[in-house]
């Protein structure tokens, strides 16, 4: 049985990282500050260490506790609006507490890491879909960000033999199929949920910002991948690691839909009007992101299990509906459902 460090393991995505992690039957230990994450998306038979990956002797002590085969980090600052306000901060801790547990790592004898890495790398493409070879050219402290801890990750290889994968995500959406995770952010800033708490009644009015982009119903087109799917892919990357050489992958559906049909599919899914209003484009929103993922199902086999947008909302409505005060609405976290 192998064992893995997953940091950010009680946030979104690496909470659903963790529990593919665990139905497969390895063991994993989760460092999580608690900041962003939930104590309840971590299963009660997992490890978890509540500490900030910048905390040097708390990261010591980690890997001094157990051997890991690999090491996936999800623990970063990602807010591209807030890193605008405070890119230093955003340049700081993502760059650093990156190279912390990469240098962590290589101490401990540790020869893999996947890197939870962004789309906002390519800033305002030159082409669509995106690939791989696209031009890296962040328009974001965020973005820019990343684009250096792929680099440091990089040197960490070159000099330490350090085998990385990053995979650049678009939107992450949707939730467990089987409802023991969700989405819970505070603030929330992802169209999907924002427009689900608000045909509940559970968040203010949404906000669709800019009706005249060069689109067919003139709003912006986003790439959404099932956190679910992304989970997988992320397994697929970490077990290529094992012979393979340090890779960079793009990770979306392939295909893009627009804010307005995204509104749409809320209201099929759930039988309510999304409350909305008409607002000013948002200084730096591309008109179209949409990743091609043909590199990674060529040399991962991964497959899209939820590419339907109407399936991707349907996950994500029913784990809201459950649960409209997030983890806080739960007795217990995923414990007994994942065991």
């Amino acid at each position: 049985m192998a064992r893995f460090l997953v940091t950010g393991g009680a946030g979104y995505v690496g909470s659903h990282v963790v529990l593919a992690l665990r139905e497969r039957g390895d063991e994993v230990v989760v460092v999580d500050d608690l900041r962003q994450g939930h104590r309840a998306a971590v299963p009660a038979d997992t490890e978890l260490v509540v500490a900030d990956v910048a905390d040097s002797r708390a990261l010591a002590e980690v890997f001094a506790a157990w051997r890991f085969d690999g090491v996936l980090h999800f623990a970063a600052l990602s807010l591209v609006g807030e890193s605008m306000r405070d890119p230093l901060r955003y340049l700081s801790e993502n760059l650093c507490n990156t190279l912390a547990v990469a240098d962590a790592a290589v101490k401990a004898g540790c020869r893999r890491f996947v890197l939870s890495s962004t789309a906002a790398l390519f800033g305002n493409p030159e082409t669509t879909p995106i690939d791989e070879t696209a031009r890296l050219a962040p328009t974001s402290a965020y973005g820019e960000s990343k684009r250096m801890a792929e680099a440091g990750l990089d040197w960490a290889d070159q000099v330490h033999g350090l085998r990385s994968a990053a995979l650049r995500y678009f939107n992450a959406a949707g939730a467990d199929p089987q409802g023991r995770l969700g989405e819970d952010h505070h603030p929330e800033t992802h169209l999907i949920p924002l427009a689900i708490n608000a045909a509940l009644g559970l968040g203010p009015e949404l906000t669709v910002f800019g009706t005249d982009y060069p689109t067919p119903d003139g709003t912006c087109i986003r790439d959404y991948v099932h956190v679910t799917d992304l989970a997988d892919a992320h397994l697929r990357v970490l077990d290529a690691l094992e012979d393979g050489p340090s890779v960079r992958y793009n990770v979306g559906n392939g295909q893009g839909h627009s804010v307005r049909e995204v509104l749409d599919a809320v209201e099929r899914v759930s039988g309510r009007r999304v409350p909305h209003s008409i607002g000013p484009r948002r200084a730096g929103d591309p008109a179209v992101l949409v990743a091609s993922n043909e590199r990674l199902r060529r040399e991962t086999g991964w497959v899209p299990r939820y590419a339907a947008l109407d399936d991707i909302v349907r996950t994500a409505w029913a784990w809201r509906e459950a649960h409209p005060r997030g983890y806080d609405s739960r007795r217990q976290g995923p414990a007994a459902q994942a065991a």
